[in-house]
């Protein structure tokens, strides 16, 4: 292990610790020594991990990540008693101790490069771009997210992920608190997915969108 490794891995053990002390003061710097507690789960690089179900989160917009970890930390986010992984991100998020060190690690996490993910699962491209003329009202015919409507960019997203979201969203494990409107809007709009198969055909039209 390298001695800057040994540096970050000491700050980092210090945040989880409640020691903020010793962090850089503000800025990028502190977003990337913040960000090794999350590095665990979601990859040095931040394209998550299948064995641990983490999505892929680099690139994502500052905005949207701001608003899931406050989410996590309200219990909007990973306080229903069947969603299993977020229930495991609800205290991780709550690690970040102030919304300035929220805004910082979004900020550094939005500068990492995304990477478009490979295909995991099977679904008919034709029927997923059918149904996609539905979500394209809020994320857009190319995929790319918007902000005004508080829908995040889905182009960078694991199939695996889209598919186990919709099945929260649909199910109510997500959106279940009804203050948070972009969420009560997605378990809605998920209701009318008729089963997974249709959601691994959105999954499959959605890995077709360029990054």
């Amino acid at each position: 292990m390298t001695a800057a490794r040994s540096m970050t891995l000491a700050l980092s053990l210090s945040t989880l610790a409640g020691c903020a002390t010793e962090l850089p003061a503000a800025g990028v710097a502190r977003g990337e020594v913040l960000y090794q507690n999350c590095s665990q789960c979601h990859g040095d690089d931040g394209y998550g991990s299948t064995l641990v179900h983490a999505p892929a989160i680099a690139g994502l917009p500052k905005w949207y990540l701001e608003a899931q970890l406050t989410n996590f930390q309200i219990g909007w986010r990973g306080a229903h008693a069947d969603d299993v992984e977020g229930l495991k991100m609800r205290p991780m998020s709550r690690t970040i101790k102030s919304a300035a060190d929220v805004m910082v690690v979004s900020e550094y996490v939005a500068g990492m490069p995304a990477k478009k993910s490979e295909s995991t699962l099977h679904g008919d491209v034709a029927k997923g771009q059918a149904a996609y003329a539905v979500c394209s009202a809020c994320h857009g015919v190319d995929g790319k997210g918007n902000e005004a409507m508080k829908a995040p960019p889905l182009t960078q997203a694991q199939d695996w992920y889209i598919v186990k979201q919709l099945g929260k969203f649909k199910g109510g494990v997500r959106g279940y608190e009804p203050k948070n409107a972009a969420a009560a809007t997605m378990k809605d709009i998920s209701g009318g997915i008729a089963d997974e198969a249709a959601m691994r055909d959105l999954a499959a039209y959605i890995q077709t969108l360029p990054l």
